[in-house]
């Protein structure tokens, strides 16, 4: 009989079914294409080609949720990179780091702000443990890029260390925090961009809709006339009003804790330490980062990151009404509103041929809700946290990341392929407002509002016009009546001087 694979001494089951030669005195003896490094736990094998270390390999083991690695937000690595850059300029200033390794790492924390090397960064956006594998990660891959630069190859932690050196004075607890807040401030500012452009599109709209009339509606029934471009115009108006407190948010993100440390104590870090890590985190990202005043607090606290979640909620649901309305108006073509044309995208059934649905609309409306409920994990994480620290952070990073960014896709995607596109359907607007009962409204201050009441009542019963009804109860002259029934007065604004009436919102 062949002796099987668990009755050979010199073998090891992998859970994988694979095995591995223990050699002859029971140790194992790395497979190729891999190489062995140990941490607390013992020893584990890596990819030999591989940047990132043991302690990324056990959090990759142990955290396969998300199926989602944390490279999948550029401006957190990016993030990640700078924390160390900073830190390893920092250290060598204080004496705490020679100028020779504090070189390699700055070098390589470099290539990584430049955008390479971040498929290395493999570990799961959810994770336990506060987000000490994300800093793992990033301590291995920038300690093996530099030692590679440095002409030794990985896993020489001998020659360089992830912890001892490319961690020297930090902790997770105040690297990683951090590295959140800057990410967050980088995407900010992408979502900033897009939506500035977005409210310029519904500005450009208001003009070119400037002089078409047509009914309001307030709960759903017909209210008095508006024009198209005063709609379009308080579209454009929200969407200021959003990027000035999205703007206003950034000032929650600029308080960091580096250099506090474990739980803000400033343990194993320098005197000078915390002042000149900030000094350069400012010079490499651009940004006006400040020290936390009571370090303990800022640790433990993820306030900020709740209210900079609400601020972003509010303006995903604002847009969220927006598409609604877009949809409302939109409606028919034939039994709806129909007042707009929303630029047709795709075929909108597999059964009703013809049929075009407001695809892009919808998809933005999803998007909101997905902020909405992002929101809530962040209330609930933020609240979760227990004594000198938060353990949740991870889930927070992914959620407001995922919201900003899923928000900038979503806010180029209704710009692009809808708002630019939108016609008025003006035959039918026109059509609309000649039948309404509420122009009626504007003439309440000359004949009362209970003149005004029983005369609407009899329009709607009778399909009368209003204009003659209220001329044949000699309560006005046709002429007056006409006068108070222009378009610039029904609207409240000048049509023929609209442009200056509803600008373009820069």
């Amino acid at each position: 009989m062949s002796t099987s694979v668990s009755e050979n001494p010199s073998t090891r089951v992998e859970p994988n079914g694979s095995t591995i030669d223990q050699g002859k005195e029971g140790e194992s003896v790395t497979p190729p294409g891999f190489r062995t490094e140990s941490d607390s736990l013992g020893p584990l094998e890596v990819p030999e080609n591989a940047y990132w270390g043991v302690h990324t390999q056990r959090a990759m083991d142990n955290f396969p949720i998300a199926k989602r690695p944390i490279s999948v937000y550029p401006d957190f690595i990016v993030a990640l990179a700078s924390v160390k850059q900073a830190c390893a300029r920092a250290n060598q200033e204080i004496g705490a780091l020679s100028r020779e390794k504090a070189g390699w790492i700055d070098a390589a924390c470099q290539e990584i702000i430049d955008g390479r090397y971040h498929d290395e960064f493999v570990v799961g956006v959810i994770q336990g443990g506060a987000g000490t594998s994300t800093n793992m990660n990033a301590n291995e891959v920038i300690c093996n890029l530099a030692l590679e630069k440095a002409g030794y190859e990985k896993g020489r932690y001998d020659i360089l260390s992830p912890l001892d050196h490319v961690n020297r004075s930090q902790s997770t607890n105040d690297t990683y925090p951090t590295a959140i807040k800057i990410a967050l401030t980088f995407s900010l500012q992408h979502l900033l961009r897009e939506l500035k452009a977005l409210q310029g599109s519904f500005s450009a709209k208001a003009v070119e809709f400037r002089q078409i009339l047509k009914v309001g509606r307030t709960q759903m029934q017909d209210a008095v006339p508006m024009t198209l471009g005063q709609e379009f115009h308080g579209f454009a108006t929200t969407l200021g009003e959003d990027y000035d407190r999205l703007t206003e948010t950034v000032w929650l993100l600029a308080e960091i804790n580096l250099g506090a440390t474990a739980i803000g104590t400033g343990i194993t870090a320098d005197t000078g330490y915390a002042a000149a890590a900030i000094r350069h985190l400012n010079e490499i990202t651009g940004l006006k980062l400040e020290t936390a005043p009571d370090l303990i607090e800022s640790t433990s606290d993820a306030g900020g990151f709740m209210s900079f979640s609400a601020n972003l909620k509010r303006s995903a649901i604002k847009l969220s009404k927006i598409c609604n309305d877009l949809r409302l108006l939109s409606s028919g073509p034939q039994t709806g509103f129909g007042e707009i044309n929303l630029p047709p995208k795709q075929a909108g059934s597999s059964i009703m041929p013809g049929k075009v649905n407001p695809v892009i609309p919808e998809v933005v409306n999803q998007v909101a809700f997905a902020v909405a409920g992002s929101d809530v994990t962040v209330t609930m994480a933020a609240e979760g946290g227990q004594l000198q620290l938060n353990a949740f952070e991870p889930v927070i990073a992914h959620s407001l990341l995922q919201s900003l960014a899923w928000m900038t896709q979503a806010m180029w995607t209704l710009r692009v392929n809808c708002i630019d596109g939108i016609t008025a359907n003006e035959d039918r607007l026109r059509g609309m407002v000649s039948s309404s009962v509420g122009v009626i409204t504007a003439l309440i201050p000359h004949i009362g509002y209970s003149a005004a009441a029983a005369l609407a009542k009899t329009a709607l019963l009778t399909g009368r016009d209003v204009a003659d009804l209220v001329v044949e109860a000699k309560l006005m002259s046709r002429e007056s009546v006409m006068r108070e029934l222009e378009p610039a007065r029904l609207s409240g604004v000048e049509v023929d001087a609209a442009t200056s009436a509803i600008p373009i919102i820069e």
